[in-house]
């Protein structure tokens, strides 16, 4: 299993077990956001009161490894799996950089 690293942004709301906010560049420069649970991104224990960002990171699936024209390493993630994460636009699978990935 591999993980995209995420910046988490915000803690949201305080329903067990804690919702927050995290973004993320594409490949392409676009910027991701996606909401869920906390102990989806990071085992550190935040709330309200934390100072963010903090670090995070999404388990995921490699779907494609491939080098785009500037030769730049490319990997097409699906964050549906295991966790079934989605960014809140709805989208699962994502163009990331192999500097953004990190074996878990």
């Amino acid at each position: 299993m591999v993980e995209v690293r995420v910046e988490i942004i915000e803690y949201s709301d305080n329903v067990q077990p804690g919702l927050c906010k995290c973004r993320f560049l594409d490949a392409w420069g676009l910027e991701w956001t996606v909401v869920d649970k906390l102990s989806i991104f990071t085992a550190s224990s935040l709330d309200f009161e934390s100072h963010y960002p903090q670090p995070g990171s999404i388990r995921c699936q490699v779907i494609r490894k491939w080098q785009d024209a500037d030769g730049r390493e490319i990997i097409t993630i699906d964050t549906s799996k295991p966790d079934y994460v989605r960014a809140t636009t709805g989208e699962t699978r994502f163009d990331v950089l192999f500097s953004q990935i990190s074996e878990s």
